[in-house]
């Protein structure tokens, strides 16, 4: 996948998000964010470095009880293995 659009989204639809994970892998010299969207069973993972980051989380921002702060909770400590349950139905 080289990038995240509007395409890319349609095929998340947020009736069927069954579950969101955000991570961080470390890439020796820097964190690389990333996210496991789970849809009707399948399990799409994204990172930050990805052309349309932003789109996707503005797309999951509109889940009733999404959870934000999961993606800002990850950040610290660098280099330390950090997970965060976003979003869970």
């Amino acid at each position: 996948m080289a990038c995240i659009d509007a395409e890319l989204l349609s095929r998340l639809p947020l009736a069927d998000v069954e579950k969101i994970v955000f991570y961080k892998r470390d890439e020796l010299t820097t964190d690389l964010i990333c996210c496991d969207v789970r849809v009707a069973g399948e399990v799409w993972t994204f990172h930050e470095a990805l052309t349309g980051w932003e789109l996707l989380i503005d797309h999951l921002h509109r889940l009733p009880g999404f959870e934000p702060a999961g993606l800002a909770s990850i950040a610290q400590p660098p280099f330390e293995v950090s997970e965060a349950v976003a979003f869970w139905r």
